[in-house]
């Protein structure tokens, strides 16, 4: 186990052991010399000791009655947190010791891939959220408010205009990069509906850090910089005692080229991962791609075009119910724009679009960023009143809207190109809007409604569109489909780009003493969200199943009489003392209560390693040894082997 080193002591004397007993609340000084004489560099690290007594564990039989997933159930029971208000929670001491241990392992990781500590303001003037267009795209999630001299303010959701901001300010040079700083900070997103506990709340704690360089390729470029920070996440979730899946993901809101998730895996998880089980490819929904998937828009009618009224129908549901038609024998039709003076190339050769109508099966979502990939340049749902000026029927859209326009693409996914279905060895049955409100047509046909469209190119192009899903085939293992596990978000990286440099004018003379944009990279880890998916992912009917590493105490000792004279209390100072010294941080319970109230709070707060001190035990030199993650009884270890078994134990 990573800090635990140094002597391991068999016996303490009297005089230790009273002074033990009355040490004040955490302190980590039992066995070390007066302050005046330490050095203040150490090679070695001693554990804290600590009593119930002296501190703040308000443990619960119940949950809170909003508390519905695992984390804000056994946390909040635990007395690790406390409901403040909305998403805001207090932190109390044993949550303050697991996030602190999570914050060393990121600070050590980040420090060794070459990172530098800092620390910016939470809040920040909002002038500089109007430079990227931000002020606006946060939206409500942003808390935004005047202060008394009318200053339109925020508090930071992430920091990547105030770094920029910042080192538009004091880098001058190339020869002043690459960089790479980062913080460990409270970041503040006003959620509608905060849930899970410290999965989705208005306060959090996350670490966030940003490189800068002048290359994407070659030495001290982005790429090496986002492959440092791979590694550094990847480290630092393991030393947590993780169990996690890297997925490809969209950048969204922040934007970049390319971006990873550091997911950690649980039933319980709130986002879906899709696998290949081949090859190891793994992607959440919103950027899994599929496989090759067959189509043909060939295949006879399967009668007359006939128009239905549906009133009052505004999701496909409720369409299907009416006209009788299942979901995956609709076609949905969803309209997007070109983004302004930034028009792609609609398909090859094809005229620049500003019109692109996305075509799924009813039952299927359509997935923007495949729709922007798609499309070859910027995208944005269409507005609803531009649509209509335009001749769109909002709601009752079918592909045959496109024909009669010559700014208009039609990207369809290769579920809803079917001509016949080759299951049944028949035509293909289809039903979609019809192109007037309040109403929708059965026996759509691809080759006889669209007719000549489907073979220009510039017209209608099938591409991959759709939100990925368990069984789809896999995209890099013919032969292997994707299959689905859930999980939960504790890192993200990004590669910027030069989205934020562009837009605020960080600019460097280069070698060649021309001014160019830097290239910037942004890694965010949520630090008191890793602690809620810990629990979500390693806990049980009894409470939390801390790992080792980021336990708040690594040994909790039981001590079954807390007389300050008796025998159990003088054992569990001498082996708190002697345990510190090996490293290990320590809790004894001496409360005067039951056994057995004292070991469902250990059950329920989740130390790895119980000794319990009773008399029977005692009577044979021993401790009674037990292990979170043991089931019945522990087993009788002589004090003096004690530490050694600790030890064994922390690996």
């Amino acid at each position: 186990m990573p800090g635990m080193r140094g002597a391991v002591h068999s016996s303490i004397s009297g005089e230790l052991i009273r002074y033990l007993y009355t040490l004040p609340p955490m302190t980590s000084t039992a066995t070390q010399p007066a302050a005046s004489a330490r050095s203040t560099i150490s090679t070695s690290r001693r554990g804290d000791i600590q009593r119930w007594t002296q501190t703040i564990i308000p443990t619960s039989k119940e949950a809170p009655s909003d508390a519905e997933a695992p984390s804000h159930k056994l946390l909040s029971r635990g007395g690790y947190i406390r409901r403040v208000g909305a998403g805001v929670y207090d932190y109390l001491p044993l949550a303050l010791r697991v996030i602190e241990k999570i914050s060393a392992i990121v600070r050590d990781e980040m420090n060794s891939a070459g990172a530098s500590e800092l620390l910016m303001p939470a809040l920040a003037p909002t002038e500089l959220l109007r430079e990227t267009g931000r002020a606006d795209d946060y939206g409500d999630l942003l808390f935004r408010f005047e202060d008394r001299h009318g200053r339109d303010s925020y508090l930071g959701p992430t920091h990547e205009e105030v770094i920029t901001d910042l080192m538009r300010g004091v880098i001058t040079s190339y020869k002043q990069l690459p960089l790479n700083l980062y913080q460990i900070q409270n970041k503040y997103r006003d959620e509608f509906r905060p849930r899970a506990g410290l999965l989705r709340c208005r306060e959090f704690l996350m670490k966030d850090a940003y490189s800068f360089t002048l290359r994407v390729e070659g030495p001290g470029g982005l790429n090496e910089q986002y492959d440092a920070m791979y590694r550094a996440y990847d480290n630092t979730f393991r030393r947590c005692g993780l169990d996690f899946t890297v997925v490809e993901a969209e950048a969204g809101p922040i934007g970049g080229s390319a971006s990873h998730e550091f997911m950690v895996n649980c039933e319980t998880g709130e986002d879906t991962i899709l696998v290949c089980p081949e090859s190891g490819y793994a992607a959440n929904v919103e950027k899994c791609e599929t496989g090759e998937r067959a189509w043909n828009f060939d295949g006879d009618p399967t009668g007359d075009l006939e128009k239905v009224h549906t009133p009052d129908c505004p999701g496909i549901d409720d369409v299907s119910k009416l006209m009788k038609v299942k979901p995956q024998n609709m076609l949905k039709t969803i309209v997007f724009q070109g983004a302004e003076g930034q028009r792609g190339k609609g398909a090859e050769g094809g005229d620049k679009k500003t019109w692109i109508l996305a075509v799924v099966r009813g039952d299927q979502e359509v997935n923007e960023g495949k729709v922007k990939d798609a499309f070859g340049g910027p995208i944005a749902m269409a507005d609803e009143a531009e649509a209509k000026a335009a001749g769109f029927a909002i709601g009752y859209v079918s592909p045959r809207s496109a024909l009669d326009m010559t700014d208009a693409l039609v990207l369809v996914d290769p579920d809803a190109a079917q001509g016949s279905d080759a299951a049944k060895g028949k035509s293909m049955f289809w039903a979609t809007g019809a192109d007037e409100h309040d109403h929708h047509v059965k026996h759509f046909n691809w080759r006889r409604d669209m007719g000549a469209a489907l073979d220009d190119a510039s017209k209608v192009k099938v591409a991959d569109i759709r939100n990925a899903v368990e069984g789809d085939p896999s995209p890099r293992a013919e032969g292997a489909t994707l299959q689905a596990r859930r999980g939960i978000e504790v890192g993200h990286i990004f590669k910027l780009g030069t989205k934020y440099s562009e837009a605020m004018g960080l600019l460097v003379m280069d070698e060649t003493q021309e001014r160019k944009p830097v290239v910037m990279g942004c890694y965010g880890i949520g630090v008191s969200r890793t602690m809620a998916a810990c629990v979500e992912m390693s806990c049980d009917d009894n409470g939390i199943v801390w790992p080792m590493p980021i336990a708040p105490y690594h040994v909790l000792i039981t001590p079954i009489d807390v007389d300050p004279t008796g025998r159990a209390m003088k054992a569990a100072c001498e082996l708190s003392g002697a345990l510190s010294e090996a490293g290990f941080d320590v809790l004894i319970d001496d409360r005067d209560e039951r056994p057995g109230v004292k070991f469902k709070d250990a059950d329920l707060i989740g130390i790895p390693i119980r000794l319990t001190l009773g008399d029977k035990a005692l009577d044979q030199e021993s401790a009674e040894f037990k292990l979170r993650t043991d089931t019945g009884k522990g087993g009788l270890v002589k004090l003096d082997e004690v530490v050694a078994k600790c030890l064994e134990a922390a690996g």
